[in-house]
């Protein structure tokens, strides 16, 4: 069965925010275009950031597909880990903060910033429905 590859940013059980690849059945569609299973949402934004904006360590506030229209960004973890999305890349941002936690500033979340000097443009696509 051919499958899509998928980033996963997410909260381990050490409260830690982590990614790992997980992989998404193609099994619908015909041999010309090959589908996954629906997957509901509720609703899509999206968003201009400007060269040289960049954030503090915080968490995902909703779970969400980040698409990368243009531009580069890096996503960073606390352990250092760094990854580059460039227009057409993708992931699924799902690093929530524990339910029933306080945001700790030494532990949660990642940190963002435009790369390079063109604008990033994203599009948010919400999970549910």
């Amino acid at each position: 069965m051919t499958t899509f590859k998928n980033i996963v940013l997410y909260t381990d059980t050490d409260g830690f925010a982590k990614f790992r690849e997980e992989e998404i059945a193609l099994s619908g569609g015909s041999p010309k275009a090959l589908l996954s299973e629906l997957v509901p949402s509720n609703g899509f934004q999206v968003r201009q950031s400007p060269p040289g904006v960049s954030s503090d360590f915080h968490c995902t506030t909703t779970a969400q597909w980040l698409v990368v229209l243009s531009g580069e960004m890096e996503i960073g973890l606390r352990d250092g880990t760094a990854r580059i999305f460039k227009a057409g890349d993708h992931f699924f941002s799902n690093d929530l903060l524990p339910e029933g936690a306080t945001f700790d500033s030494s532990l949660h979340g990642h940190r963002s910033r435009v790369v390079g000097d063109t604008p990033l443009e994203t599009l948010f696509v919400r999970t549910g429905g």
